[in-house]
């Protein structure tokens, strides 16, 4: 309370009866899978196909994150964060190099090896450093070199304890790892020669060998999926490298199971995204059923499932190619949040950059796979290639629609975000009706915009906020509770048009 100590005029600020609330972002994507370069396990945010190319490096034939990337962004796609896991290449074997003694430069005391035969050139540098004080172990600092520049740096001795250089290297480092080998012990007792060896430069062909834990990840250490967790904006997460690994052979379909498995349960755990999962290479539509049906049988409302593999221009091999949608369709979510809104189905929408497709699918065959939520991509003449559904891999009826659940993730986030200003307010009824007015001020604006279903505001909509659900047990608990109901539009997903044949007289319109 403001002391009035003499005569003279005042101003006070005070807070607004209602607080805006901003709708937050719908189409931010998570991309996961293989690329050239660039630092491993770690979201990088881009916001164009320059920005991806000077992180990641430029699309490689045999991995479909930047084909992917570059799909997302031609469809209308604006941020993404790309997370890179290691992957093998050639044969499989990941280069390696030798760190010297210092005694004898011909006795190689440790084994360096890259975690990804796929990046671009690794090199590691050791030199000498001062030791710490009251120390007799000599240190070390250990710099590792992507592409010729440091992204990590690790110090430390070769002496057993929590400095051990080694453990810091293998615990914490995401481009090598090191083993001891096994030297004379009088000989690495002289300690490490300051040196500089290189282990990789980019392998020149070979198939790809995926590890599908790098993918799946460990979220103690944010590693795969779990990279994603600490990107609360992200509301789609994909990875086509998946499948395309699997075309190629090197993965089997229980490992492309497991990993899309995970990827859903990471968007059920986290409540404010979707997946959008591809589907196997070559699949007709009786193998696709078979695949959704018998294979995953997955039931959830946070995942959606496109087929066919679109043709689009490989510019690594310079003639069309079959690949996964996923990455196209996130670019289409992103221009139909951006054109209509999240409240819109994103479906009957062209897919650019789609030349053809790998499977031409019939009206029959969709009319098997759309109850079952498999999204069929269909060639119409004239008319372009199109996604032609809308649904989620839900059994339950509420989740059906994709643009439903992805509404409700909009909504839940908006509302979750504009209303941290309430924690620890004196919980009482002005509090509720400041609650109350906000929110509905904040819902009056989604009806006008046409996501609501209703004639009036008040059949769109309601927020409770009152004595009547917020007794005074809960308001002893610390609790305010608020009931908000919504009706989002669902897509016209069934047009009927009903002829019928009449002899004259007075028009039907009349």
């Amino acid at each position: 309370m403001p002391s009035y100590l003499s005569p003279g005029v005042y101003i006070e600020e005070v807070p607004a009866a209602t607080r805006p609330i901003a709708g937050v972002g719908t189409a931010i994507a998570g991309f996961l899978g293989f690329a050239e370069k660039g630092p491993y396990h770690e979201p990088v945010l881009v916001t164009n196909w320059t920005q991806f190319t000077n992180t990641f490096g430029d699309m490689v034939e045999q991995y479909a994150l930047g084909k992917a990337v570059y799909g997302f962004f031609n469809n209308g796609g604006g941020r993404a964060y790309v997370i890179r896991v290691p992957a093998a290449a050639g044969n499989g074997a990941a280069p390696k190099a030798l760190l010297p003694v210092k005694a004898d430069r011909n006795v190689p005391a440790f084994e360096v090896q890259a975690l990804d035969a796929g990046a671009g050139d690794v090199s590691v540098e050791v030199a000498a450093v001062a030791p710490e004080e009251g120390s007799s172990e000599p240190s070390y600092k250990i710099d590792i070199k992507v592409g010729g520049e440091v992204t990590e740096t690790f110090t430390g001795t070769l002496a057993k304890g929590r400095n051990n250089l080694l453990t810091q290297v293998n615990t914490r480092s995401k481009v090598v790892k090191i083993e001891a080998l096994d030297a004379p012990g009088e000989l690495v007792a002289s300690g490490l020669a300051e040196t500089s060896v290189a282990l990789a430069t980019r392998p020149d062909g070979g198939a790809v060998e995926v590890q599908p834990a790098e993918l799946i990840g460990d979220s103690a250490k944010r590693t795969g999926f779990s990279g994603f967790e600490t990107q609360e904006d992200i509301t789609m997460i994909l990875a086509p490298d998946v499948v395309t690994a699997h075309a190629m052979g090197v993965i089997t379909l229980d490992e492309v199971k497991a990993i899309q498995t995970g990827m859903l349960t990471h968007c059920e755990m986290m409540g404010n995204r979707m997946v959008i999962l591809d589907t196997p290479s070559g699949l007709n539509a009786q193998q696709a059923s078979d695949w959704r049906m018998n294979t995953t049988g997955f039931d959830s409302k946070f995942a959606v499932m496109y087929w066919p593999w679109i043709q689009v221009f490989d510019p690594t091999t310079g003639k069309n190619a079959a690949f996964p949608p996923s990455g196209h369709l996130a670019g289409i979510w992103s221009r139909n949040d951006d054109t209509r809104g999240v409240f819109k189905a994103p479906a009957n929408e062209i897919v650019l950059g789609a030349v053809g497709l790998e499977y031409a699918v019939s009206r029959g065959e969709m009319d098997m796979l759309n109850p079952q939520g498999v999204n069929s991509i269909k060639a119409f003449p004239g008319r372009g290639i199109r996604v032609w559904g809308g649904r989620t891999l839900s059994s339950d009826a509420e989740w059906r629609y994709v643009n439903v659940r992805r509404y409700f993730n909009y909504l839940e986030e908006s509302i979750l975000q504009g209303t941290q200003w309430c924690v620890f307010e004196p919980n009482d009824e002005r509090l509720w009706g400041r609650i109350r007015r906000t929110i509905g001020a904040f819902l009056v604006n989604e009806w006008r915009s046409g996501a609501l279903f209703g004639a009036t505001p008040q059949q769109a909509f309601f927020v409770k906020c009152d004595g009547e659900n917020n007794t005074a047990e809960s308001i002893d608990l610390g609790m305010v509770i608020v009931e908000i109901g919504v009706a989002p539009v669902k897509p016209a997903e069934f047009v009927i048009f009903r002829l019928s044949q009449f002899s004259g007289g007075t028009s039907i319109v009349e």
